[in-house]
C-alpha cells in the first residue's frame, strides 16, 4: 500500500520554483515539458530572461550553457554510453535518454539544483584558495579563476575539507551524482583542468594533489607563502 506523500520542506519548494531554459529540444519532447514542467512548480525561460537550470536537448549545449547555470542533457534515443561520457566531460550535469520517467527527470532536476545551492550564502576559505558561494567567485591570491560548473564544483568539494582526500567514488558520485565505469577519465579530466587554471590564476605549485590509488586532495600551501603568494 502506497504511502501519503510528506509535505515538501521549504527548501524542496524554493527549488521546484526554479527557473527552467528548454532548448533545442525534439519538438515532441518540448511539447510535453512545457505543458508538464510548470505543473511542478517549475518556471520556463523566455528569450533573454534568467534561468537557473538548462535543459538541453543536443550536447552542443552543453559548450553552449555550461558556464552561466547547471546543464542536464535530454539525449538522442540512440545515444550510446560513448556520447553519455563525452557529455559529461564536456560539463555536463545530468544525461537522460528518451524514453525517460518523468517524474525520475523532475527528481535528477531537483538534485542538481540542490548540489548548486549548497552553502549559498558562505564564503569558504582553504589558503591561498577562496570561493565565494554567493556570486560563484573562486581566487587564488585574490586572482579570479574562471571555472566551468563541473569544474566550479569540483574545487568546491575539495576547498571546504583541504588535505582531506576524496576518493574518486566519492567525487564522481557527489558531483556528477552518476555511477560512472571506475575506468572513466572524466574526473581525471576535471582534475587536470582545475589544476591549470589554478596554476595559471597565480598558485604557486600544483594546489589539486593526486593521491595514488585513492583520490585527490586540496594540498596546503607550504609554510613560508604568505596570502598575497610572494615567498617571506
Amino acid at each position: 500500500m502506497a504511502t501519503a506523500p510528506t509535505a515538501p520542506t521549504a527548501a524542496t519548494a524554493a527549488l521546484a520554483a526554479a527557473t527552467l531554459l528548454l532548448t533545442d529540444a525534439e519538438p515532441e519532447t518540448k511539447g510535453f515539458l512545457e505543458r508538464h514542467l510548470p505543473d511542478d512548480g517549475f518556471r520556463l525561460a523566455g528569450v533573454g530572461a534568467p534561468f537557473d537550470l538548462v535543459l538541453a536537448g543536443d550536447v552542443a549545449g552543453v559548450d553552449r550553457w555550461v558556464e552561466r547555470a547547471p546543464v542536464i542533457v535530454l539525449g538522442r534515443e540512440e545515444a550510446d554510453t560513448v556520447d553519455r561520457i563525452h557529455a559529461f566531460r564536456r560539463g555536463c550535469d545530468d544525461y537522460m535518454v528518451p524514453p525517460f520517467d518523468y517524474q525520475e527527470l523532475v527528481e535528477r532536476i531537483r538534485a542538481v539544483l540542490r548540489r548548486s545551492a549548497r552553502s549559498l550564502y558562505d564564503v569558504v576559505d582553504a589558503p591561498p584558495v577562496r570561493i565565494d558561494t554567493r556570486t560563484r567567485d573562486a581566487r587564488v591570491h585574490g586572482r579570479r579563476v574562471l571555472l566551468a560548473q563541473k569544474e566550479y564544483e569540483l574545487l568546491l568539494c575539495l576547498a571546504r575539507e583541504p588535505e582531506r582526500v576524496f576518493t574518486k567514488a566519492e567525487l564522481l558520485r557527489d558531483i556528477w551524482d552518476y555511477r560512472l565505469d571506475g575506468r572513466t577519465r572524466t574526473l581525471d579530466s576535471h582534475i587536470s583542468r582545475v589544476r591549470r587554471k589554478l596554476r595559471e590564476a597565480g598558485g604557486p605549485f600544483d594546489l589539486v594533489e593526486n593521491v595514488w590509488g585513492v583520490g585527490y586532495r586540496l594540498f596546503p600551501a607550504p609554510f613560508g607563502i604568505e596570502e598575497e603568494g610572494a615567498p617571506r
